[in-house]
C-alpha cells in the first residue's frame, strides 16, 4: 500500500503544474498562430546553415525532466526568442512590420500564460542563455545586422517554435494519460 501511495504522491506533485495550467489548453492555437506569423512575416526561409549548432542536447535533456522544469524551459525559450527581436539593428530585416508585431504579441501572450503556471523566480538553464547569446553574436552582431542574418534568426526561431510545440504536445499527452489512470 505504501508504494501506491508514494507513487500517487509523486505523480500528483509532478503533474500539478500541468493540471493547474490553463495555458496548455490554449498552447496549440497560440503556437500555430506564432508559426504562421513567422512564415508570413518574410519570404522563403533561408537554406543557409546557422553558424551555431541547434541545441539538440538541451532539448533531449529537458524532454526527460520534470514537467515544471519543462514549462520553465519553454517559457525561457520564448523569452529568449522575443529578446532576439528586440534588437536596435532590426531595420535591415525586410519583414512585414504588421506580421512581425503580431508574431511578437503572440509570443508575449505565451510567456504571460506560462508565468501563471510556473514561478517567475525560476530561471533559464545557463546553456540555453549561452546558445541564444551565441546565435545573436554569430549572426546579427558579426554581420552588422544584415538582411541575411535576420533571415537566419527567423529560420532558427521557426525550428525552436516547432520543437517547443512537440514538447508541449508530449506534456499534454502524459497529463491526459495520467488523468485517465486516476
Amino acid at each position: 500500500m505504501f508504494s501506491w501511495t508514494s507513487l500517487l504522491f509523486v505523480l500528483c506533485s509532478s503533474l500539478t503544474p500541468v493540471l493547474c495550467c490553463d495555458w496548455l489548453t490554449q498552447y496549440a492555437h497560440l503556437s500555430n498562430t506564432s508559426l504562421n506569423h513567422i512564415r508570413r512575416m518574410g519570404g522563403q526561409l533561408t537554406y543557409q546553415q546557422s553558424p551555431v549548432p541547434f541545441p539538440d542536447k538541451l532539448y533531449r535533456r529537458i524532454w526527460m525532466d520534470k514537467v515544471e522544469s519543462q514549462l520553465v524551459f519553454i517559457r525561457d525559450s520564448l523569452e529568449l526568442i522575443s529578446d532576439l527581436y528586440q534588437h536596435d539593428n532590426l531595420s535591415s530585416a525586410t519583414w512585414d512590420a504588421i506580421e512581425t508585431e503580431h508574431f511578437l504579441t503572440v509570443i508575449n501572450r505565451q510567456i504571460d500564460g506560462l508565468n501563471t503556471c510556473v514561478s517567475t523566480n525560476s530561471s533559464a538553464d545557463s546553456r540555453l542563455r549561452k546558445y541564444y547569446r551565441r546565435l545573436e553574436t554569430c549572426t546579427v552582431y558579426r554581420t552588422g545586422g544584415s538582411t541575411a542574418s535576420w533571415e537566419l534568426i527567423r529560420k532558427e526561431t521557426k525550428l525552436h517554435l516547432e520543437r517547443l510545440h512537440m514538447l508541449v504536445a508530449s506534456i499534454r499527452r502524459r497529463s491526459a494519460a495520467t488523468q485517465q489512470q486516476l
